[in-house]
């Protein structure tokens, strides 16, 4: 495939990154499962995971948020934060890397890209999402490609979460999404004064709203910052 064509078809899944499709007024309640189910979108077994909260209701829009492994993880490293999403009233999405790591051989047209769109628009096709708090977050690897992407696309991701981050490599910076950063002062895995130290002050200064934890510790991130982030991003108690 030539570079002209294959950039062509990025771009259909790369520009408007969560535009989905007008939707019946109803649906049929089997179209959607409560719980974990998977998103049944790739052809190969990298594909994600869906969580819909019991508290979830059709036709009321819920908060999404978009959480990405780290390096040579799958889904099944997010589903730890599934109790949460229950918790908090949070529609989690638990995509996975189309290959070891999160791409960026061709920032904002690379595969992971072309899937993580559709993956969005066909959940935003089963559920009501709340399009006022979408969030992509994601842990170590995966948060560098979430800060990534997510201030590329800051008009579609109103909310990023930064999980013991790595680089920031933007290949632009579009909206002012809010941020949440949490990186641990003693990794050595990714060291907060080439991440976090460095980028948090830099994006206050560009305007953007940011959060930011440091919690004594390596590169786990603890429980309790995990919950922090979902606190800050419902900005209310935990669902009754």
């Amino acid at each position: 495939m030539d570079r002209r064509k294959f950039l062509a078809l990025s771009a259909a899944g790369a520009v408007g990154l969560l535009q989905s499709p007008t939707r019946a007024a109803t649906r049929a309640t089997d179209e959607f499962k409560y719980g974990e189910s998977r998103i049944g979108i790739s052809d190969n077994e990298r594909d994600g995971t869906l969580y819909v909260p019991k508290s979830y209701k059709p036709g009321v829009p819920m908060p999404v948020m978009m959480m990405l492994h780290g390096f040579l993880g799958s889904g099944d490293g997010i589903r730890g934060m599934f109790p949460l999403a229950e918790e908090f009233g949070v529609i989690m999405i638990a995509p996975e890397s189309r290959g070891m790591t999160w791409g960026r051989s061709i920032p904002g047209f690379d595969a992971d890209v072309r899937y993580l769109g559709p993956a969005y628009r066909h959940v935003a096709n089963l559920v009501d999402l709340d399009t006022s708090h979408v969030a992509l977050g994601g842990v170590s690897d995966g948060a560098g490609y979430a800060l990534s992407m997510g201030l590329a696309y800051g008009d579609s991701f109103n909310y990023v979460i930064v999980l013991a981050g790595g680089q920031m490599v933007p290949f632009r910076k579009q909206g002012k999404p809010r941020l949440f950063f949490a990186h641990g002062t003693e990794d050595i895995q990714i060291p907060i004064d080439e991440t976090a130290r460095k980028y948090v002050p830099q994006l206050k200064a560009e305007g953007y709203d940011v959060t930011y934890h440091e919690y004594p510790g390596g590169h786990r991130v603890p429980p309790t910052e995990i919950r922090e982030a979902f606190k800050w991003f419902v900005g209310s108690k935990p669902t009754p």
